[in-house]
C-alpha cells in the first residue's frame, strides 16, 4: 500500500495532473496494489472527479487488456 501524497514527494518531477496520473499507471503496472488518497493533488489542472479519475487509471492500467470494458 502507497499513499497518494508519499507517490507525489518522491518524485520531484511531477508539475501537473497529468503526470501524477501517468506515475500512477506506472506504480500500478510495477506492482503496487492498492493506493490510498490521502489528499487532493495540488496542481492547478487537478480535475473536479480526480480521484475517480486516478482509481480508475490505476484499475485500468493493473487488468489484462483482454478483461478491459
Amino acid at each position: 500500500m502507497a499513499n497518494l501524497s508519499d507517490l507525489i514527494i518522491s518524485h520531484p518531477e511531477v508539475r501537473s495532473y497529468v503526470d501524477l496520473e501517468r506515475l500512477v499507471i506506472e506504480a500500478a503496472k510495477s506492482g503496487m496494489i492498492l493506493l490510498y488518497m490521502d489528499l487532493k493533488p495540488d496542481f492547478p489542472d487537478t480535475p473536479r472527479d480526480w480521484q475517480k479519475r486516478l482509481e480508475l487509471a490505476f484499475y485500468k492500467a493493473d487488468t489484462p487488456k483482454g478483461i478491459r470494458t
